[in-house]
């Protein structure tokens, strides 16, 4: 998601932010490290194929193909305008916002659902927002202002 990104920087260039569906948007955010801990965790257990598998009577959750797919992901939706508020308390700046109707095909809620990955990999990100944020703007300022 470069909502992070394009929201720091424009609120640290004095830019306006769009804020779609007026802000009533909840999304799970992830951090980066969490993600990079889940792949690790699911390389060490390579997916094996299901010889019974059927295009006729096919399972979604298998496959001839010896593969799986995890959502690796917060599992707690935030509000948006919970995390435009986080991203101002780290950088001390108020955004200054405009707010836009929802989007042609964008959806108000969106979550990762982990449970395969915490039944199989005993693995739940932890990052909070407010924390994977701090830890994002003390990198951007060190790499982008310094």
């Amino acid at each position: 998601d470069m909502a992070l990104q394009k929201f720091t920087r424009a609120i640290l260039s004095g830019k306006k932010i769009q804020v779609y569906n007026y802000g009533k948007h909840r999304r799970d955010f992830t951090y980066i490290d969490d993600i990079v801990e889940g792949v690790v965790r699911v390389l060490d257990k390579p997916a094996t194929s299901n010889p019974e598998w059927s295009g006729d009577h096919p399972d979604s959750g298998s496959s001839k193909a010896p593969w799986r797919i995890f959502n690796i992901g917060n599992n707690k939706p935030v509000d948006l305008m919970d995390y435009i508020a986080a991203l101002e308390n780290a950088l001390g700046k108020k955004a200054e916002k405009i707010f836009l109707p929802l989007q042609p095909g964008d959806v108000p809620d969106t979550y990762a659902d982990v449970n395969d990955l915490v039944e199989q990999f005993n693995y739940k990100p932890s990052t909070t927002v407010d924390e994977g944020i701090a830890r994002f703007i003390r990198w951007h300022l060190e790499y982008y202002e310094s």
